[in-house]
């Protein structure tokens, strides 16, 4: 992963270069908070916080237009309701991913006002949760457990759509994720899962607000 972080600021360092002829081309270095919602019709998903981080490039492409290349790592949070033991109680899922995005951007205001949106992949592991919460029963799926669902899709492709905007170094950039693949598509691997013989599936909405300091 780290190969692949290299190789992508490296490409993107060169084609920046090529397009210099202004001088908002720069790295940045961002990091901000997140609030993941998964919406299926399977569970009732509590949207939780997060943290993201990570350096992108940022590069005029021809006139008003721009593009931006990036990676990201990001630690995001969601609940579902369970039992543990008779006690109702939420139980939250961790979401630890990296995102890599090369997206177009439209500049409203040199070096003030972007407008972003374009495809982001994700790879991802399993769900985290707390070990005294792993048998916690599902409220909403009798005859699951919390572990039973953290086998998640490990790789995700999601559609973003953003704002980027402030001074030439400093920028907020505030932007929404959508998950165009099954989120809980793996799932149907998982035993009980099978026994249940209902179809999981779930999208992923993602909500980030990150400050952003070009070098």
């Amino acid at each position: 992963m780290k190969k692949l972080a290299f190789i992508l600021l490296m490409i993107s360092t060169v084609t920046v270069a090529q397009r210099g002829y202004k001088d908002s081309n720069r790295i940045g270095i961002g990091a901000g908070l997140t609030q993941l919602n998964i919406y299926t019709n399977n569970f009732t998903v509590t949207p939780e916080n997060g943290w993201i981080g990570g350096l992108s490039v940022r590069g005029n492409y021809y006139n008003n237009w721009q593009m931006s290349y990036g990676m990201f790592f990001t630690d995001s949070n969601f609940s579902i309701p369970t039992l543990k033991g008779l006690q109702q109680t939420q139980t939250n899922f961790k979401l630890s991913a990296v995102q890599i995005y090369i997206v177009p951007s439209y500049v409203f205001i040199e070096d003030h006002l972007n407008l972003e949106f374009g495809p982001v992949l994700q790879v991802n592991g399993k769900l985290g949760v707390d070990k005294d919460d792993e048998n916690n029963s599902l409220l909403d799926q009798p005859g699951l457990i919390a572990k039973d669902i953290v086998d998640v899709s490990k790789i995700n492709a999601n559609f973003y759509i953003g704002i980027n905007g402030g001074f030439k170094n400093v920028r907020a950039r505030i932007g929404y994720q959508y998950g165009l693949t099954n989120f809980f598509g793996n799932l149907k691997n998982n035993d009980n899962v099978k026994l249940l013989g209902e179809k999981m599936k779930g999208n992923i909405g993602l909500i980030s607000g990150q400050i952003t300091i070009y070098l």
